[in-house]
């Protein structure tokens, strides 16, 4: 596994639509184990394949509950609202306030292709939402209600 350079807000990779995975090869699973890697080393809740350079409909999400892999992933259903601070590894240091869906059903397949759903609330669905647009070439910064704000996150004891 190796920690891959994040890509920032700007890099035209991150406004490109990604293309489906056909199968998972051993490039693409060095892909996931690298994304992973990189996730959890920028203390991140989820990062999709297009944040470190590659254009694959691929995002990994841990919310503190385990890793969660989800490859070709769509939104089947969706309910409820949530409004709440939302950051970005591709922006480091920002945060907006985001209005997602509080319920939602995703469907995707796992690491073996097989298929499966997840059921997400709260923070899930809020990760599940903001890792999918980026599979669309779109960040968090285009669905900010007012301005953009700078935070700090202090380094864990």
């Amino acid at each position: 596994m190796a920690l891959r350079t994040i890509r920032l807000q700007g890099d035209p990779v991150l406004n490109k639509v990604c293309r489906e995975v056909k199968e998972v090869t051993p490039k693409i699973q060095m892909l996931i184990d690298d994304m992973l890697e990189t996730m959890y080393d920028a203390n991140g809740v989820g990062l999709a394949a297009p944040q470190v350079g590659v254009l694959r409909r691929i995002v990994t999400i841990d919310i503190g509950e385990g890793p969660l892999v989800m490859i070709n992933p769509r939104i089947i259903a969706a309910d409820g609202e949530q409004t709440g601070g939302e950051g970005c590894l591709s922006l480091p240091g920002k945060a907006g306030q985001v209005t997602r869906p509080n319920h939602v059903i995703a469907r995707a397949f796992d690491e073996n292709m097989e298929e499966f759903e997840v059921e997400g609330t709260e923070l899930l669905a809020r990760a599940i939402c903001h890792e999918l647009d980026h599979l669309d070439g779109h960040m968090y910064t285009e669905l900010v209600e007012g301005d953009i704000y700078d935070v700090s996150y202090d380094e864990e004891e």
